[in-house]
């Protein structure tokens, strides 16, 4: 079982340093990757529209930015993406940024994507939310032929490169994979044509897990791949949303239940969410970190470390 940390935002009240210490720490207790979320603003609600189901001053640093920053001050831990708006992005300047901080890590990376939910923030960034998924897939090509070829013919319906080139390629051959986050239909379905795995998140129905993977591996076949290849990550537990869900990191027993129940369902990997944890009443970098290497601790002792 592989473990990743989804990375706290509120790590920067206490200063630059602190958000880099999360990083290092990380990767001194063993973690095998950390994983930052991406959201560029949060609108407030307005009178044409719902406000968010985050705070809109909720403090987000830039993703591919702290990704960067974390690379530089680690030298083994895994980065990825969970998950990044891609159609919220120019897919060609992601290209780069992404093969950039691959080659720069050693071919650390992961990149975790998504269509995303916030209407607002697409309207601020000046991209269309309702043809997000048609660009989606159109991007992920785009990303793996600018890390893969050496000239770049691509013509789709919304992105268009003709006679191009992008060097250096990434370190990782034919660039970092990538994984696509989502439990919708149409995302299951990409992850099944396009995923090199599938980051389930928001979900806790056993039931309803099964029949996402069930549908990835008939989607997959029916594409003419092979299922096994498509990897699983799961989410321990969604973000709290009710006051009674706030402690829920803070029962080990019931976090290692949880590895186990996803281990036995075929997944290869677990997200933990630090902000979870920090709201669970670690209220400091140093007893994330803390209280992250006692649960790592008894999770290998349940299922294993890889």
């Amino acid at each position: 079982m592989k473990l990743t940390v989804d990375y706290p935002s509120v790590a920067y009240r206490e200063g630059p340093e602190k958000v880099l210490d999360f990083g290092r720490g990380l990767e001194e207790i063993g973690y095998d990757e950390i994983a930052v979320f991406d959201h560029v603003v949060m609108g407030f609600g307005t009178d044409d529209r719902e406000a968010p189901r985050y705070p809109p001053q909720m403090p987000i640093l830039e993703a591919v930015v702290l990704l960067a920053q974390l690379a530089a001050v680690t030298e083994r831990i895994g980065l990825s993406s969970e998950v990044l708006v891609l159609p919220q992005r120019q897919p060609v300047l992601v290209a780069k940024q992404i093969s950039t901080i691959d080659l720069l890590s050693g071919g650390r990376v992961r990149l975790g994507v998504g269509v995303g939910w916030h209407e607002a923030e697409y309207d601020a960034l000046e991209e269309d939310f309702s043809n997000r998924g048609r660009r989606m897939d159109e991007a992920i090509e785009l990303l793996r032929a600018y890390w893969s070829d050496d000239r770049i013919d691509y013509r789709g319906e919304h992105y268009t490169s003709t006679a191009m080139a992008m060097e250096p390629k990434p370190a990782q051959e034919g660039g970092p994979p990538i994984w696509i986050g989502g439990g919708s239909g149409a995302a299951l379905r990409r992850t099944a044509r396009l995923g090199d795995g599938w980051m389930g998140s928001a979900m806790v129905d056993e039931s309803k897990i099964t029949r996402a993977i069930d549908t990835i591996r008939r989607e997959a076949e029916a594409a003419g791949r092979n299922p096994a290849e498509i990897g699983l990550q799961m989410m321990l537990q969604p973000p709290p949303s009710r006051p009674e869900d706030k402690d829920w990191y803070a029962d080990h027993d019931r976090v290692v239940r949880r590895v186990e129940a996803l281990a036995g369902m075929g997944f290869e990997w677990v997200s933990l969410n630090a902000t979870a944890i920090f709201q669970s009443g670690a209220r400091s970098v140093e007893a994330m970190l803390d209280e992250l290497g006692r649960l790592k601790t008894r999770i290998d002792d349940a299922v294993g470390g890889d």
